[in-house]
């Protein structure tokens, strides 16, 4: 199950760095991520991470996290938002 608890990280989603750093990262920031092998997360700012995570998981904590704000499936980003 994807971890997410109370208070301000209810808002976010926790990732590993490889050195075993966990942090919390905010899913609506997520712009793209690749395996290149290792697993890259693109944010909106422009700021990238790697991760021990896969794609795949975290994909799947994104729509955990999304399914509790009953926003799964909804997935729209205007052009405008993103400065296209």
């Amino acid at each position: 199950m994807p971890s997410i608890t109370e208070g301000w990280a209810c808002r976010l989603i926790k990732v590993t760095r490889f050195s075993g750093e966990e942090f919390w990262v905010n899913p609506h920031l997520i712009e793209f991520m690749e395996e290149t092998p290792d697993t890259v997360i693109s944010l909106v700012t422009g700021k990238k991470v790697v991760v021990k995570e896969s794609a795949t998981e975290i994909r799947e904590k994104i729509i955990a996290y999304r399914r509790q704000l009953d926003e799964g499936g909804r997935e729209w980003v205007s052009t405008e938002n993103r400065g296209e």
